[in-house]
Formats: C-alpha cells, sequence, structure tokens
C-alpha cells in the first residue's frame, strides 16, 4: 500500500466530470477514503452544473472546477494543482487531459485503470479494470480503485448504502415548499434522461397518471429547461391537477425538493440516483441491456428499487405494474403505520 509523508491528513483528489448519475455513483469514494484516512481531506474535481451534488456530500472537503480550471493556461493549470498540495488523484472517469496536468503538477500517486493507454505514462498506479466486462455495480467498479490505498475488498450494495452521508444543505424556499401537499403522497415524475436512460414513453406515463388517485396523489412533473421545451405541449395534455416544475429550479432547488417530496419515478437518470442517495421511494425503470442494464447502474436507497424489463426495451412494464409498486408506497406512508 502506498505510504503517504503525512497519513494521518493526506489530500486526496476524486476525478469525476461527467455526469449527476455517475457523480452520486462516486460518493462512496469519498466516505471510503475517510474510513481509511479519517484526517484526509477530500476534494472533488467535477462539473459546475454537479457541484450541488458534490456540496451536499459531507465526506467531500472541497470542490474543485474543472469548468473553470480549463479556462486557466496550461501553465496555470498546473500551478493551481500545485498549490492545493495534493498527495493522490483518483481518475474515477478517465480523462488524458486531467491526468496530464496531474503528472506535470507533480502528485506523488496517481490511480488510474489499465485499459486506457495514456494512463499507463501518466498514472504511477494502475488497476485493472473493466468496466464493460463486469458484473458489479457501477459504485462497487468506483471503489475498485481503492486498492492501492488499502481498500481490502469490494464492499458489498448494502455495505455502500450504510456510507451514505448524503445531506440535504439547501432550505426548501417557501414557494416550492407550497408546491407539496402534506396529506397527499407528493410523487416526482421525471420522464426524461437526456439520453443517459432508456425512456418509457410518454403514452404510459399518461396511462400511469389516470391510474393514479387525485384524492391521494400530487403528481409533479420534473426536468430540465432543455427537457421543458420537449414536454411542454404533452404535458399540456395531462390532467388538471398534475403539476409542472419542468425548468423551474435550479440543481440545489432539485435537490431539496427531492428531499422533502415522497417518491420518485423516472428511467436511469440523474434525479433518479439523487433521489434514491436522498432516502426517498425511489423507482427506476431499465431494460436488462448491457451497459444500461441496472445490474450497472440501479439506484441505491434503503427505499430504492426498480423494475427491470428482462428484454432489451420497456415494453413489457406496464403502467399496471407501476401502478401497483406506486400505490404501495402510499398506503406505507398513510395506511401500515
Amino acid at each position: 500500500m502506498f505510504q503517504f509523508q503525512d497519513p494521518e491528513a493526506p489530500h486526496i483528489l476524486i476525478s469525476r466530470v461527467d455526469a449527476i448519475g455517475d457523480v452520486v455513483l462516486t460518493l462512496p469514494v469519498a466516505a471510503y477514503l475517510k474510513q481509511l484516512f479519517p484526517g484526509a481531506k477530500v476534494s472533488f474535481l467535477g462539473r459546475t452544473y454537479t457541484q450541488p451534488v458534490i456540496n451536499a456530500t459531507a465526506s467531500i472537503d472541497a470542490f474543485v472546477n474543472y469548468d473553470e480550471l480549463k479556462k486557466l493556461p496550461d501553465t496555470s493549470q498546473i500551478e493551481y494543482l500545485q498549490k492545493q498540495n495534493i498527495d493522490a488523484v483518483i481518475h474515477v472517469l478517465p480523462n488524458k487531459h486531467i491526468a496530464r496536468i496531474a503528472k506535470q503538477a507533480g502528485i506523488k500517486l496517481r490511480i488510474g485503470t489499465t485499459n486506457r493507454v495514456f494512463h499507463w505514462y501518466t498514472c504511477n498506479k494502475l488497476v485493472k479494470l473493466s468496466r464493460k466486462k463486469s458484473d458489479l455495480h457501477e459504485a462497487q467498479l468506483n471503489l475498485i480503485l481503492l486498492k492501492p490505498l488499502g481498500l481490502e475488498h469490494v464492499p458489498s450494495l448494502p455495505e455502500i448504502m450504510a456510507h451514505n452521508n448524503f445531506q440535504n444543505k439547501v432550505e426548501l424556499t417557501p414557494a416550492l415548499d407550497a408546491v407539496l401537499i402534506k396529506h397527499k403522497f407528493n410523487l416526482l415524475i421525471h420522464p426524461k434522461s437526456h439520453g443517459s436512460g432508456m425512456e418509457w414513453g410518454l403514452d404510459n406515463f399518461v396511462e400511469l397518471i389516470n391510474k393514479l388517485s387525485p384524492d391521494k396523489f400530487n403528481i409533479i412533473i420534473t426536468g430540465s429547461e432543455n427537457e421543458k421545451a420537449v414536454l411542454e405541449n404533452w404535458i399540456k395534455t395531462l390532467p388538471a391537477h398534475v403539476l409542472d416544475m419542468t425548468g423551474k429550479m435550479s440543481l440545489n432547488e432539485l435537490i431539496s425538493f427531492i428531499f422533502n417530496a415522497d417518491g420518485l419515478l423516472a428511467s436511469g437518470t440523474g434525479p433518479l440516483h439523487l433521489a434514491a442517495t436522498a432516502g426517498i421511494n425511489t423507482l427506476g425503470l431499465f431494460p436488462s441491456l448491457p451497459p444500461i442494464h441496472p445490474g450497472r447502474w440501479g439506484p441505491l436507497g434503503k427505499k430504492a428499487g426498480y423494475l427491470e424489463s428482462h428484454t432489451d426495451n420497456l415494453d413489457v412494464i406496464t403502467p399496471d405494474i407501476v401502478a401497483e409498486k406506486i400505490d404501495t408506497w402510499y398506503n406505507n406512508k398513510f395506511i401500515n403505520v
């Protein structure tokens, strides 16, 4: 195992500069680093739009903005990293540029995977890891990169979930709080996926909504600003009691809104993983199609689950099946108490 100059308080940088769901499933890396090195400073190199996710994680001490770093001249990028006094960088998402400047900055331990050629000349500790050929969950695959730091075995999914320290650090605004109805089950439906997951189809969501009693369920449609434009005409066809919150929340607000809601339905997309790690009822819809099947990308949380089609599409997952599951959420909140 690598020995840090100050083993009591090393500074370790996690690098993952992609989407929300990917970042959420990388957060356990920070929690396990704190377990291995209780005095460590853990920083996270990410994109601007994922910063609220990273800031909501208790085991991460600092955020390094890759979008801002890239704007600097090459020499300034290297100088910036040098000033952070980073002892180790973990390249969870392989990125040639980041790997290069981390080496040039003189970071002593640089961990990467063997299946990227550029890691062979930018990293000094290589981990054999093939995500495409593995049966492990994405969160487990990320943790394999901690083996050079002393992680002895790949944790089970329940063990990973027990290390969850995602927190709601932003108070819900009065306007958003007013959208939630206390005596109903507040169900968030996130129909689109930005291409990250296979989508269920808007007709299926319409049929589902019509099966859920408006006396029991406060149904709220969520989506990004870009998804708002795509969904606008469809939302106009929905029953009057369905609320449109697409494009109306920042990511900070969405995280707080999710924490205060009761359940969320989506395909394999960022808000699904946010809801799961926030601890609310979460249902993901997945095909049995590599590499987007739930064995790899299923939501992780105490109240999270998924429906798997066992085919390469979602056609066999019917609105009746989904409605039955969501009705159990209502019963567990208001009846089986």
